[in-house]
């Protein structure tokens, strides 16, 4: 691995030296996250998915660097070694923007966040970041929100999802990004999806049919003051996707089991996902699975555009 110097936080980067010699040639490079793997899916779904993901990412001809913290260090760019580690352990932590320092003083191991993640990519210099879903606004309690909106109000990137995690208040979560000025560009599409969901009856803030639409937004969103993220949303496909009206029944069920077990804070997520699948028999598992390798694919396609724009 190799050390990266340019600020506080890069200094504390460690990069592989393929990803830090697609940095320094300005090629194109995709961030991806890790709570997918320590947090998000069971073994051995979360090691095979991680490794597809950067497997359509070097198909489409872009670099992947999987972000996470071992041992107090931010790896950028994860070694297979790695990345099964984080698939395998047990005690690893959740890492958001409020756990780095903890997580350096300590020395502990985890999995980033979309809002942890994009700190790490930006301080990196990468551009693009592939997630499945973004935190968002809670349905109860509605004063949870998650570090990932006010994570993409400043940090500029592009970040390719499925709209936000189907389990939260999509209205809400959408009003947000609206009042913080972040872009929510649909691919192909007039609406936000709903994760499994290809519709949600929400609109985005404009629709775009190509990625070098997308980098053109992108480029000139970050010519204004201050501006942060451009979240690019991706249906899952077709093939795989739930319908909306199922997904919502398993939802609200879950979401009482949650109540009835006193599930609380960073736990309330993955036990929603998780109680979701059960109930759908597999099904949101399987459409998860699709919809982060279409959006690592999307993702590279957006590099490739941006490293030649």
């Amino acid at each position: 691995m190799m050390r990266w110097s340019s600020d506080p936080l890069a200094e504390r980067l460690h990069l592989s030296r393929a990803v830090a010699d697609a940095i320094r040639d300005r090629q194109a490079v995709v961030a991806l996250e890790s709570t997918v793997i320590t947090h998000g899916l069971p073994h051995p779904e979360n090691l095979r998915i991680a490794i597809e993901m950067e497997a359509e990412i070097v198909a489409a001809g872009a670099t992947p660097a999987t972000i996470a913290v071992l041992d107090g260090n931010v790896i950028v760019g994860a070694s297979s070694e790695q990345i099964e580690r984080l698939s395998r352990a047990e005690e690893m932590h959740k890492i958001s923007r409020r756990d780095f320092a903890p997580a350096f003083a300590l020395g502990w191991s985890g999995g980033t966040t979309v809002a942890a993640t994009m700190i790490v990519a930006q301080a990196a210099g990468i551009r693009v970041f592939a997630t499945g879903g973004i935190g968002g606004v809670h349905r109860q309690p509605p004063h949870d929100i998650s570090a990932d909106l006010p994570e993409l109000a400043r940090t500029p990137l592009v970040v390719v999802c499925a709209g936000a995690k189907a389990i939260l208040d999509l209205d809400a979560t959408l009003e947000y990004l609206e009042t913080s000025g972040t872009p929510v560009i649909g691919y192909q599409t007039d609406e936000f999806p709903a994760f499994f969901s290809r519709n949600s009856g929400l609109p985005v803030s404009v629709r775009v049919e190509t990625v070098e639409q997308i980098a053109k937004i992108a480029k000139a969103h970050w010519s204004l003051p201050s501006a942060g993220a451009v979240l690019v949303v991706n249906p899952p496909p077709q093939e795989s996707a739930l319908d909306h009206r199922l997904v919502e029944e398993a939802i609200e069920q879950a979401i009482q089991q949650a109540e009835a077990q006193g599930v609380r804070g960073q736990g309330v997520t993955p036990f929603l996902l998780s109680r979701v699948s059960a109930i759908t028999g597999g099904a949101s598992l399987r459409a998860n699975l699709a919809l982060l390798k279409n959006n690592a694919r999307l993702g590279a396609q957006i590099a490739l555009a941006l490293a030649k724009s």
